[in-house]
């Protein structure tokens, strides 16, 4: 029926919505289709399990503290305000100074002579972290954008505080290094007004603060504000006593500890030896570490810890929940596995009908890679970034196996099969399989910032696509005699009229300003009786069209070559 529609797919094949539901209407079935959440939440319900709100009563519900993101530009200050906030330094150790994971800590402060919690969740500032920013805006209750009083607000600001409109979170501006010269608070807020951030002395419900990072002023205010703009605007309560529900916020692979997740609890509280299902990974909770590396037995809401157990590396940003038993942990793990894969395979194949077949059988030049990266979050951030370099048509980009962890045997084996590229972010290759690529003569590529992997291979399918070749025009000589000669056929006596007349070109003839003929080679050129190479404007030669002995006087003869274009 497909291919009476002009669909030519196999039996197997994945296909789009569209055509699922002009299928169904041809055999008369009523086709629905739902969204991943929908089949997720179905799955849940035949577990019966509910994700997604507080179990219990209204007198079940405590309060919790305000999960809060730290987004802004590149090089504003996010981490190192982060790292005042918490007396350490991670900055120093990012690739290039930019973060390149999400990281969550809770810290103390005092309102009101009472102490209370808040949880940070600092987020990646470089544009091809979108993936991984947007997900930080979701898990969260209010966003603090930070914004360096001496550049104003750039497009990774504006980005940002788009994210956290769309997830409809309050917003906090930290207006940072307001002690370096040059710097204008007031412009800022100027700025600000235009995406919709009032400040309150304008009339507005936005708190701005003035702070340093670096000097470490007026750290305090900032808290203050967050916490008070959360008494505000958010009720802020959760369920301890219920089941654990979350967002894995980061997850990587440890040699020693094996799959490790970042989680944040959002409702419940999560406890060692609990069932937990994230994503399609599952296990089963051996040990927590918070943010100092040390054991605890219990995470409640708004905390963010380790957890340790998992059987495989949960994605950044997968839903987790506990459940009663490992079985149903999974069960439920398994088809969301299963329905991934199948999502997968729709995604690589491409849709072909019978009108652009012959388009498809036509070879189009494929890179193929293999990305492995230390955390799940930047793997899917760089394959994301990857997939969206755009150079036409011609070369596809295809990425065969991503994962987590070290490069193995297996990923080199696949990789000998299918002639891959090898890509390590923050990750380098294992012995045998060091061996292994050299042997084989497998380019593994090593890379520890994101965008110096995005230019390689941006210039990799520049260098796949096949050259386009423009025509350049030599030079032009009228015929003003001809000469027969028994050895080499009709000589034509030429005036150069432009350019030059190089031995060997392509020529054309043109007779009253019609082309007679092309791809004409010139194959002899003499100036008397000397042979030449080129003869310039203004002097007089006699050349020959190969075998062509159709000329006549005042032909013009026109001399061009093929030049390689490049690429913009």
């Amino acid at each position: 029926m497909l291919f009476h529609l002009g669909e030519m797919v196999t039996a197997t094949q994945s296909v789009s919505d569209e055509v699922l539901e002009l299928l169904g209407t041809e055999m008369n079935y009523t086709v629905q289709v739902v969204s991943p959440e929908e089949e997720d939440r179905e799955l849940l319900d035949s577990f019966k399990i509910s994700y997604g709100e507080d179990s219990g009563d209204e007198d079940d519900l405590q309060a919790r503290p305000p999960v809060v993101t730290v987004m802004g530009h590149v090089d504003h200050g996010k981490t190192r305000l982060l790292d005042t906030i918490r007396k350490t330094t991670v900055h120093e150790g990012e690739a290039g100074g930019i973060t390149q994971h999400i990281g969550a800590y809770q810290v103390a402060t005092a309102l009101e002579g009472r102490e209370r919690l808040i949880t940070f969740i600092d987020t990646p500032g470089h544009e091809a972290f979108t993936a991984m920013r947007a997900r930080g805006a979701q898990a969260t209750d209010i966003a603090v954008i930070v914004v360096a009083a001496d550049d104003g607000v750039m497009p990774q600001t504006v980005e940002a505080i788009n994210h956290a409109q769309a997830a409809g979170v309050p917003v906090v501006v930290a207006i940072n290094k307001i002690d370096k010269e040059g710097a204008n608070p007031q412009k800022i807020r100027q700025q600000l007004t235009e995406y919709g951030l009032v400040a309150e002395e304008y009339g507005g419900d936005t708190m701005f603060v003035d702070i340093s990072a670096k000097q470490g002023t007026n750290i305090d205010g900032l808290l203050e504000a967050i916490l008070l703009t959360a008494d505000a605007a958010l009720d802020l309560r959760a369920n301890p006593d219920m089941e654990a529900q979350g967002v894995a916020i980061e997850a990587h692979l440890d040699r020693g500890r094996g799959p490790v997740a970042t989680v944040l609890v959002q409702r419940g509280t999560l406890r060692v030896g609990d069932s937990i299902v994230a994503g399609d990974a599952y296990g089963r909770v051996r040990r927590m570490v918070d943010e100092f590396n040390e054991d605890i037995t219990e995470a409640t809401p708004s905390r963010p810890v380790q957890v340790i157990g998992f059987t495989s590396v949960p994605g950044a940003g997968d839903t987790f929940l506990v459940v009663e038993e490992d079985r149903t942990a999974r069960q439920i793990a398994e088809r969301r596995a299963a329905r991934n894969r199948a999502a997968q395979n729709a995604q690589k194949r491409k849709r072909i009908s019978l009108e652009d077949l012959d388009a498809a059988l036509k070879e189009t030049s494929q890179l193929n890679l293999i990305i492995k990266g230390d955390n799940s979050g930047t793997v899917e951030a760089l394959e994301d970034a990857l997939t969206k370099i755009d150079v036409g048509d011609e070369v596809e980009l295809r990425v065969i196996h991503r994962g987590v962890g070290g490069i193995t045997e297996g990923d080199i084996n696949l990789a000998i099969a299918d002639n891959i590229i090898v890509i390590g972010f923050n990750v380098r290759a294992e012995g045998k399989a060091t061996e292994l690529a050299n042997r084989e003569g497998i380019d593994v590529r090593y890379y520890s910032v994101i965008y110096q992997a995005i230019d390689e291979i941006e210039a990799a399918l520049k260098g796949m696509l096949k050259p386009i070749y423009e025509e350049v025009e030599l030079g032009r000589a009228e015929v003003r005699d001809m000469f027969k000669s028994s050895k080499v056929g009709t000589i034509a006596g030429c005036m150069v009229l432009s350019g030059e007349i190089r031995r060997n070109s392509k020529a054309r003839l043109i007779r009253d300003s019609v082309v007679v003929q092309e791809g004409l080679p010139i194959s002899s050129l003499r100036r008397f009786k000397d042979d030449a190479v080129e003869v310039r404007e203004g002097f007089e030669c006699g050349l020959t069209l190969g075998s062509y002995n159709d000329l006549r006087v005042g032909d013009i003869i026109e001399t061009y070559e093929m030049r390689e274009k490049p690429r913009a």
